[in-house]
């Protein structure tokens, strides 16, 4: 069912209807009366543009007029928004390049219309007292990583670059947070982290052993096929604000950080090391061949891991999960007026 209702829904029905994310928060300032339809689309820790951009109420502002209302939900990981997308619980929402590509290929209907960012979000980590010092040394330990994300198959790739195979280690398939809790109590051996997490365990004392920026996929902001169809114009205002944000975070690095280290609960200087050092958002917002040669050299592993059941599954979405036109028609200028 196209998820741009009609607005009869309390906040109440909205929240038991994504029991799956962590957390379920209205628009900034509340729906209002007049709105008809209401866009839901996720904000996350790891996609710093959509902090802003909640923070803002830009896109509140902008689609005020056109009776559309806005519903912010909150995305734990990339698994978590595809899961969103896949039942039209968000009409748009941000994950990974790697996990846009499985979901894609094992049938969820969903567009890449924009990149977020080229971060380095993931290594390899290990406790403050860990006497491992190299990815190498994992074979017979036991990794925590969340399936269907960037740092699942950044554990993978690192595996088959130190020379091991997932046979070789017992992958415990726990969400982010809770794979640094599971470090922290000594539950697994090593964590496939994620930022911002990944950076205030650092400031503890963990340790990152294995770091590759190529092994790190693109930030990917995706919707729904249904949505693309039915409100292509709310679709575009989206990119735009994605574009807005972009511009106001390269002029001001502090307030994003301050604004990461809000939502995300960290210490300022652990948020302004994941916006300054790892973030990397000044990228092109146009999806195009450099992702797609990115998540070709991940499909073939996404096949013999048995995520995907086979090649042209893979190959088929390869062709078809990217629609540039938004990002190429972004107009930043087309909100946050002052």
């Amino acid at each position: 069912m196209f998820r741009l209702h009609r607005f009869t829904a309390t906040v109440a029905a909205l929240a038991a209807s994504s029991l799956f994310l962590t957390g379920c928060v209205a628009g900034e300032g509340a729906a209002h009366e007049k709105a008809e339809t209401t866009l839901n689309i996720d904000f996350a820790t790891y996609n710093p543009l959509s902090l802003i951009i909640k923070e803002k109420g830009w896109l509140e502002d902008a689609l005020d007029d056109d009776g559309v209302s806005v519903n912010w939900l909150q995305s734990a990981g990339s698994n978590k928004a595809n899961q969103a997308l896949r039942t039209e619980s968000v009409d748009i929402g941000s994950t990974a390049g790697s996990a846009a590509l499985l979901a894609r290929a094992n049938g969820s209907p969903i567009k890449t219309i924009a990149l977020y960012s080229q971060p380095e979000w993931s290594a390899l980590v290990v406790a403050p007292d860990s006497d491992i010092t190299d990815a190498s040394q994992l074979k017979g330990k036991k990794i925590a990583a969340t399936k269907g994300t960037d740092p699942y198959f950044f554990l993978l790739q690192s595996l088959e670059a130190n020379g091991l195979t997932p046979d070789d280690v017992t992958i415990e398939n726990l969400q982010h947070a809770d794979g640094w809790g599971a470090l922290q109590n000594g539950s697994v051996d090593a964590w496939a982290g994620l930022d911002p997490i990944m950076a205030g365990a650092e400031q503890a004392g963990a340790s990152l052993i294995y770091r590759n920026l190529d092994f790190n996929t693109y930030g990917f902001l995706n919707a729904t096929e249904s949505f693309l169809s039915e409100q292509p114009e709310v679709a575009q205002t989206v990119v735009d604000a994605y574009e807005h944000a972009r511009a106001w975070a390269a002029d001001n690095p502090d307030e994003t950080a301050q604004i990461l280290a809000d939502v995300a609960g960290l210490e300022l200087d652990v948020a302004t090391k994941v916006i300054t050092e790892r973030s990397n958002l000044d990228v092109s917002a146009v999806p195009g061949q450099k992702q797609l040669d990115v998540l070709t050299a991940i499909g073939p592993m996404l096949v013999e891991i048995g995520d995907v059941s086979s090649q042209d599954l893979v190959d088929d979405a390869l062709e078809s999960l990217l629609d540039p036109s938004f990002a190429e028609k972004a107009d930043p200028s087309a909100v946050g007026a002052e």
